[in-house]
């Protein structure tokens, strides 16, 4: 028996469904780290809600942000009150928050600002060490992993800004034990054989994507 194939707005329109009956669901008290926080010129508010392993997106409208207390920024740690459901045309799913509480500064955060006054100390973030980055490279070289969709999104920003550019992957691990190494390898050679006029470390996939301008 040949089965019946569905469109992506069924699917999705059931997904949908089976969350929003799930009374769970309709109720969630989460606790995490935020990131990726924007705050639309509409009112509304965008961010990533993290914990080391996991992230989810949330939204929480206008209409909600007049309670709010404080001003939420990146690496700041939140208990967050509010739904889960299903973005229907963008077939995701995320919390529409209804309230937010302050639950200190991030553990990921303090991470963060360790590692970065260690390095500073260190000189590396010298202006002196900086060089300055070509407006329209002709050659991009990209580090990366050869499945990640970060990839496909660079080509096509890339390109669409610049038909002309050519993009070079070398593809590496970018997140596991020993990619560093990899990293730093892969820099080396793109540097001593001249294969780019910039190169672009990223990682992520569409949630949750990192880009770094070597």
């Amino acid at each position: 028996m040949i089965p019946v194939a569905i469109t992506v707005s069924e699917l999705n329109k059931y997904i949908k469904n089976k969350v929003d009956e799930d009374e769970y669901l309709n109720y969630v008290y989460v606790k995490g780290e935020i990131s990726n926080f924007k705050h639309h010129y509409t009112g509304h508010m965008y961010f990533t809600l993290k914990d080391e392993k996991s992230l989810i997106k949330c939204i929480m409208f206008k209409s909600s942000t007049s309670t709010l207390n404080f001003a939420p920024t990146d690496g700041m740690k939140v208990l967050v009150l509010g739904t889960v459901a299903v973005y229907e045309a963008g077939g995701v799913y995320q919390i529409y928050c209804k309230a937010i509480q302050q639950d200190g500064i991030g553990d990921l955060y303090k991470e963060y600002e360790k590692l970065k006054n260690k390095l500073e100390k260190e000189g590396l973030f010298n202006e002196a060490h900086k060089k300055k980055i070509p407006l329209m490279p002709k050659t991009i070289g990209v580090l990366t992993s050869r499945t990640g969709a970060v990839i496909q999104d660079i080509i096509n920003v890339s390109t669409r800004r610049n038909p002309n550019v050519c993009i070079k992957l070398y593809p590496i691990p970018v997140q596991g034990k020993g990619a560093e190494e990899k990293i730093v390898d892969a820099i080396y050679y793109m540097n001593e054989n001249k294969t780019a006029d910039v190169i672009l470390l990223a990682r992520g996939g569409r949630s949750h994507r990192r880009f770094m301008a070597l």
